[in-house]
Formats: structure tokens, C-alpha cells, sequence
């Protein structure tokens, strides 16, 4: 019976200190690091290699649930896994322990406010390009192909679909585009 860490931030800049030195307080004999996005479990090699690793009456320490998973889906999915094969799920700084009635209670809300708080930053985030393209701010990318030079080269050249897109290095499909739409 071994006692496991896993250490998760969501991008490359923000530092695992933190949550080494509370899994290594928590006894954690080996502790898995990543620095990658919790919404899915695509990408997550770490978490899949210790996942595949865990044995029966071993256990799984994290710091915060969020560490773990960022939705409900997720979550669940993890906690039957380790279930199904006897490993327990500890939080250090959460009551979390699915070894208890209570601590399989907090777990489930505890999940339930984690995609809450996931939705609702998805939402302000909508807000807030919606209202930066009303006030004319968000017009997403500049345009990379010359329309202009497309048509003079069309019509004052004479040149086809495939001598403009090798002349200005772009595909010939685009200037079938440009050329149809105007």
C-alpha cells in the first residue's frame, strides 16, 4: 500500500512548489507532475501513467480536487476508476477522503462547484469578446491576402488563378475564393 502524489498547474509559467512540498507532507513516496490544462484528460500523460500505476489499498493525494479535474465528467470518471480499483482519493486541503460516507459526499459537491466555477469563467469570457466586437475592438485576424492586388492582377495582367497564387505565394483556392466573391 503506497501512497501517490499528483501535481497539476495549467500552463508552463506557474510553478509546482506549492503543492510538492504539501504532497511530500502528506507522505507521498512518488509524486507525478504536469503542467497542462485540467478541462479533459487528453494530453495528461502523468495522470494517465499513475492512473494506469495504482494499485489496490494504494492512494492518490492531491492538494485540491481542481488539481485533479476541472469537470464533473471527469471527476467521476477518475473516482469509479480508482474505485473500481480499490484506491483511495485524499485532498490535502480539502476534507476529501472516499474512503468515508462523508468524505464521498464532499467529494461530489466539491466536483459540482469546480465545472460551476469552469462554466461561469467560459461565460465572462464570452461576455467579454461579445462586448469587445459591439465596441468594435475584437475584429479577429487582419487579412493576410491582398484582395486588391488579387483583382489588378486578374484584370489588368490577365493572369489566372494559379500564376497570382504562386506570384504572392498564397493557395490557388484562395484566389478562386476572392475572385468569386466579388
Amino acid at each position: 500500500m503506497a501512497i501517490y502524489g499528483y501535481a497539476r498547474v495549467s500552463t508552463t509559467d506557474q510553478d509546482l512548489t506549492i503543492q510538492r512540498k504539501a504532497l511530500d507532507a502528506a507522505g507521498c513516496e512518488i509524486i507525478r507532475e504536469e503542467k497542462v490544462s485540467g478541462t479533459s484528460r487528453q494530453g495528461r500523460v502523468e495522470l494517465k501513467t499513475l492512473l494506469e500505476f495504482l494499485r489496490d489499498g494504494d492512494t492518490l493525494v492531491v492538494t485540491r480536487l481542481d488539481r485533479l479535474a476541472r469537470s464533473m465528467d471527469d471527476l467521476s470518471s477518475i473516482a469509479r476508476e480508482l474505485h473500481s480499483k480499490g484506491v483511495a482519493l485524499k485532498a490535502t486541503e480539502q476534507p476529501v477522503d472516499t474512503g468515508t460516507a462523508a468524505g464521498k459526499a464532499f467529494f461530489q459537491m466539491l466536483g459540482v462547484f469546480a465545472e460551476f466555477e469552469t462554466n461561469l469563467r467560459k461565460e465572462r469570457q464570452l461576455e467579454g469578446i461579445a462586448k469587445a466586437k459591439a465596441d468594435g475592438v475584437y475584429k479577429g485576424r487582419k487579412a493576410s491576402i491582398d484582395v486588391n492586388e488579387v483583382k489588378r492582377m486578374r484584370n489588368e495582367e490577365g493572369k489566372g488563378a494559379t500564376e497570382i497564387a504562386r506570384a504572392l505565394g498564397i493557395a490557388r483556392t484562395s484566389v478562386y475564393r476572392l475572385l468569386e466573391s466579388s
